[in-house]
This record gives C-alpha cells, sequence and structure tokens, in this order.
C-alpha cells in the first residue's frame, strides 16, 4: 500500500538493521530512511526495472526480478516499507498491527513468503465467546455450534441470510478469477450495486443487518457503492487453484481470513523481504513521473532519478494515477483508476494491563449495529502478557470521523467497547489510532474496489502492461484480492511478466 523507490544494486546488498519501532520489545528488523538508501545518496541510477512501491507486491516483484538476473531499484515514498502493512508502536515497549495481519487458509503465498523469511503464525485468539450489540443489547454468543460464527439474530433472519450466502457462493462460482468481465451474466450483475441486489433478496431485516455488517467488514465500503460483479469476484478470489472462494472463507476467523496472525507482526514479513534486497530498496522517494525516451522509462522521484527498461508500478489503481505519465496511459487504463477509489478505514487499538474480557469468558470478537467501531478483535500479544482490543472504523463511519480529533475518536470508541465490553474498557493504558484515509500514500483501504460498469468496461485493463510499464498490486491478483496473500501472488506474476518481455 505504498510506495517505493530504488537505486543502484550491489553484488552484495548491504542494510543496517534497526528496530522499527525503537525497541527490543517490538522483535522487529526495521527499514528506515537511514538504514536503506535515500534519495541524496544516489541521485541517478540505471537497472533493468524500476519498482514504484516498496509494499509487499513490489518486494516480491524485485524479490523474483533478482532472482531472474536482473537489476532493480525499488522507489517507496514512505520512510518505511510495507505500504498498508506497518506495526505501530505501543507506550508498554510493544507494538501492534495498524494495517493488514490477517492470515487464514487458501493464503498460500503470503505463508511461504513468510516461512521463507522465517516469519511465524500464531493462532488469532478465538476462545470464549463472541457478542453481538444490537439495538442496545449485548448478547455473547457460541461459535462453535451448529451456527458457527453467525450472530444469533431472529430464525428468519437466519433462514434468509443462509439462502443469500448460498447463491452469493453459487453466483461467484461462475465468475471466472482472471477475468470476470467475461462471466456469461457479467454484464447483468455489473450494472447493479450490491445494495440493489442485497435489497432483493435480503428481504428479512436482521439478514439485510448481517449481510451489511459482512459487507462493510470485507471492503470497508457501503453495498451502495460496490459493483455486484466486482462483489462476486471478490467472493470467487477467496480461495486458490484448488479451492473456489466463499464468503464464508472471507468473514470467519477459525478456518477462514482471520485465522492466524504473524509473530512480531505484519510488518515483519516486508521489513525483512527489504532487507533481502538491501540498499535497492530506496526509501522516502515519491515518484511524480514516469517518461519514456527512446527505450528507455526515466522514473523521476524527489531527490532520484532511475533509468530502466521496464518499470513496475505496484500501487493501488487511484494512486497509480497521480503519478505523471508521457506519453499518456491508455484511456481504458486512465478511466478504470478514475472508478476504482480506496475503501474508508481506520483501526483503533486500546491497550490493558491484561486481556480482561477473557476471563469473562469472551474472545474480544464483537459485531454491533451502532457505533464507530461495528467489529472488534483481540490483539493482544501470544503470551498474553497484556490486553488489546482492536476496532475496525469503516465505510461510512470512517467517514464521518475522517475530520474529528483524535481525541474524539477515542472518545467514541472507548464507549463502544464499554457497550461490548463492560466499564473496564473506558481505561487504556494506552491508545493508537491508524486512520487510513488520512494517510497521504494510501487515502484508505484495504483495497481499490470496483464500481457498477468498471469490470465489464474497463476491467481488461487492470493487468494489461501499458508499453514497458506493467501493473502490480493485490488489486490486480486473481486470488485473495485485497489481502497481503494478493499482493504477493501479483508480484510474483508481474516478475514472470516482465522477465519475459526482457528475454
Amino acid at each position: 500500500m505504498a510506495r517505493e523507490r530504488q537505486r543502484s544494486p550491489r553484488t552484495s546488498p548491504r542494510l543496517s538493521r534497526r528496530s522499527l519501532l525503537g525497541g527490543a520489545a517490538a522483535g522487529t528488523v526495521g527499514l528506515t530512511a537511514v538504514s536503506a538508501g535515500t534519495a541524496s545518496a544516489a541521485a541517478s541510477r540505471t537497472v533493468d526495472v524500476a519498482i514504484v512501491g516498496g509494499g509487499i507486491a513490489g518486494l516480491t516483484a524485485a524479490r523474483d526480478l533478482v532472482a531472474g538476473g536482473r537489476t532493480v531499484a525499488v522507489l517507496e515514498a514512505r520512510d518505511r516499507v510495507g505500504g498498508r502493512v506497518v506495526n505501530l508502536k505501543l507506550a508498554n515497549g510493544g507494538f501492534t498491527e495498524g494495517g493488514g495481519e490477517f492470515i487464514g487458509p487458501t493464503q498460500n503465498r503470503i505463508k511461504a513468503l513468510a516461512d521463507s523469511l522465517g516469519v511465524a503464525t500464531f493462532t488469532t485468539y478465538n476462545t470464549g465467546n463472541n457478542l453481538l450489540y444490537k439495538d442496545g443489547k449485548r448478547t455473547p454468543y457460541d461459535t462453535s455450534g451448529l451456527l458457527g460464527s453467525v450472530p444469533p439474530v431472529d430464525a428468519a433472519g437466519l433462514a434468509n441470510a443462509a439462502i443469500v450466502q448460498s447463491e452469493l457462493d453459487s453466483m461467484a462460482a461462475q465468475v471466472p478469477v482472471d477475468a470476470p468481465w467475461t462471466a456469461a451474466k457479467a454484464a447483468e450483475w455489473d450494472k447493479q450495486t450490491f445494495e440493489s441486489w442485497l435489497n432483493a433478496n435480503a428481504i428479512v431485516p436482521s439478514a439485510k443487518f448481517l449481510l451489511d455488517l459482512a459487507c462493510t467488514s470485507i471492503f470497508s465500503a457501503q453495498p451502495r457503492e460496490l459493483s455486484l460483479l466486482y462483489v462476486l469476484y471478490y467472493i470467487a478470489a477467496a480461495g486458490d487453484e484448488s479451492d473456489a472462494g466463499t464468503l464464508e472463507r472471507l468473514t470467519d476467523t477459525a478456518g477462514g481470513a482471520q485465522e492466524s496472525r504473524f509473530v512480531g507482526g505484519s510488518q515483519q514479513v516486508p521489513i525483512k523481504l527489504a532487507a533481502t534486497l538491501g540498499d535497492r530498496v530506496v526509501l522516502s522517494a515519491p515518484v511524480r513521473s514516469i517518461v519514456r525516451s527512446g527505450s528507455t522509462y526515466v522514473v523521476t522521484a524527489d531527490g532520484i532519478t532511475v533509468n530502466a527498461t521496464r518499470v513496475v508500478v505496484a500501487l493501488p489503481p487511484p494512486l497509480a494515477a497521480r503519478i505523471s505519465y508521457d506519453p499518456l496511459l491508455p484511456a481504458a487504463r486512465d478511466q478504470l483508476t478514475q472508478r476504482m477509489p480506496m475503501g474508508s478505514i481506520g483501526k483503533a487499538i486500546a491497550v490493558y494491563d491484561t486481556p480482561f474480557w477473557r476471563a469473562d469468558g469472551l474472545n474480544g470478537q464483537a459485531v454491533s449495529d451502532s457505533g464507530v467501531v461495528r467489529s472488534t478483535f483481540d490483539n493482544s500479544p501470544p503470551d498474553a502478557s497484556y490486553g488489546a482490543l482492536m476496532g475496525f472504523i469503516e465505510a461510512d463511519e470512517m467517514r464521518a470521523y475522517d475530520a474529528a480529533s483524535e481525541a474524539d475518536v477515542k472518545a467514541a470508541v472507548l464507549a463502544d467497547y464499554a457497550n461490548y465490553f463492560c466499564d473496564k474498557a473506558t481505561s487504556p493504558t494506552s491508545f493508537v489510532l491508524q486512520r487510513w484515509d488520512n494517510e497521504g500514500f494510501s487515502r484508505g483501504g484495504p483495497v481499490a474496489y470496483a464500481t457498477p460498469g468498471v469490470l465489464t468496461q474497463y476491467g481488461a485493463a487492470l493487468r494489461r502492461p501499458a508499453g514497458g510499464i506493467h501493473w502490480a498490486g493485490t488489486e490486480t491478483s486473481t486470488f485473495w484480492t485485497g489481502f497481503m496473500d494478493g499482493a504477493v501472488r501479483s508480484g510474483e506474476r508481474v516478475a514472470k511478466e516482465v522477465l519475459a518481455a526482457l528475454g
């Protein structure tokens, strides 16, 4: 989710190591603007491939291109790697994840990457009851029974929601993940919003509540904003080459996309990956323009210019559009980027001396029909040396608080936590907030989504190279779009594409 730059490679890349979070308790190796390459240290470079963006996608592409014998430079706009994956320092010396953090079954490529870097996983805390907070009433419920993780709304709502979920999975199975715009009913599905389809199918109010909650939790966007075809594609992409995607896999903890977390925090993965690339990675170097000059592309960033035969832009489509291109990008690609906004998301983490909710038989996972935070997780470390409640602020709720002070956001969040987990939640030892809408090199998250009409009219431009410019990023993945796994897959795919082009 970030941008990146690079410099000239060395045969034995060197990278000094420093804790990203400023303390041994963080357990991370940091890549900073001092320890990696800096733009001022190398004003010009010539490489085979310039990579714009130092998130997981760009770094994965760089790894594979180097392995293929090519020289690369990764240009990252931020003063860190990882993009929408970041560890946040806590006052107690610990850390928490401010962006992408979970991994689950069929997310095989991020797991393989983490394994290769020595980053282990642990199971997301899931012992005890979930909570439903609806109509001002707090209801604990067991997720090990027949209904699993489905909140206990009325019987009619549960029955209707089950029918809707089954129908969505069935429709998604008809969508090719590599070209959703070619589905037999693509035109019909792409001309309507997910909201209009839900209104016709989720006819019991409590079922509509469950599906609305699933939508905002997955996309950080409201059902009215999303193309139905895009939603079906996203469901289809929640699998791998052997396993069909399902809505349940997107929403569940055990057996789903939220099943596990990374020891040391998710940013360990891009930090350690960047360390293998050394000073090929240049930080604090936002790319401003990409200009073709004969057979070379001149990539200009703050303080550094890279000359390359090929360029990989590993940014979300709306952010890639903010770069100046000469010659202009094909109209279809530019029109695509104008129509894929970022979701609106924030994460609020309250830290306590202990995970006190566990003593009450709760696992820290709550869903709600009100408040600024409508879904929560237990973000405590695996040894439970302190407690951490993480809440997602999403879609309309995030937009309502984008301009609010952190104090106002904190007060609203803690009021929600008190409703869900008791008054102890109002007195954390510390509080951290990550508002991705206000982050300059993301402007939202977790993914750039397609509005009605986009996939059928412009979808083919999503991965299609524009001359010698190639596209990566989780939005371009055929599986696990919007997730870290999708980012890895996109980096692997674009590296093969570039290596084939270079011959």
